[in-house]
């Protein structure tokens, strides 16, 4: 059976972080923990958990950081964990079994729950999610272009069926935070990087048109 190296990079997650590291206790070897400078108690709380901490610079660009954590891994297989996700006891069973039955398969996407203001968000293309988080060392790597992006695989992938649950946004403020702060920035850099030039106009269209999506499409 191969041994399993979990990554965790988190920011100014004091009030998540333990339950999130309390989920990949069991299943994991080993626990690889990149702090982006947190000024709060997330580093003291991760301790109880791993001596393996390495600090690094808050980059806007999250996947900067996680990517550099996949370099410190001594498993054969990595899991990247966010902060705010918990890995269910039914998917730590399943991840253990795969990695254990010898497939000649380099990664696997899990689907997600995700939880807004406490609800389990099933339609308006917000499940089943798939996310590219358990893969082989050497087998995966962040593009570091998009905060949404995903994990690029060399190799075959198949999906599994039990689920990572992501405690999402908790309330107004919190989406409108990251929102604000993280996501509109980068999504507009990537759209003007492509040659695009924003108008008026967009601030209505824009938004009309994601609404149409999710709310009729899917």
């Amino acid at each position: 059976m191969g041994k399993l190296s979990v990554v965790i990079s988190a920011y100014n997650e004091e009030s998540k972080i333990e339950d999130c590291l309390k989920s990949v206790q069991e299943v994991s070897d080993e626990i690889i923990f990149i702090d982006n400078s947190s000024t709060d108690a997330t580093v003291t709380i991760a301790k109880k958990y791993t001596s393996s901490i390495f600090t690094r610079k808050n980059n806007l660009m999250l996947n900067v950081n996680k990517n550099f954590g996949f370099t410190k891994v001594s498993g054969e297989w990595i899991l990247l964990v966010d902060a705010d996700e918990r890995v269910s006891k039914d998917l730590a069973d399943e991840i253990s079994r795969v990695i254990k039955d010898g497939k000649k398969i380099d990664g696997y996407w899990i689907p997600r729950k995700n939880m807004l203001f406490g609800k389990w968000i099933e339609h308006t293309g917000w499940y089943p999610d798939h996310q590219l988080r358990l893969f082989r060392k050497g087998k995966g790597t962040f593009a570091e272009k998009h905060v949404h992006e995903m994990i690029r695989i060399t190799g075959e992938t198949e999906y599994l069926k039990e689920h990572i649950i992501h405690y999402n946004f908790d309330s107004i403020a919190h989406f409108l935070k990251k929102t604000v702060m993280i996501y509109a920035p980068n999504e507009a850099n990537n759209i003007e990087e492509k040659g695009y030039q924003f108008h008026w106009s967009d601030a209505i269209r824009f938004p009309v048109k994601e609404f149409l999506s999710r709310y009729f499409t899917r």
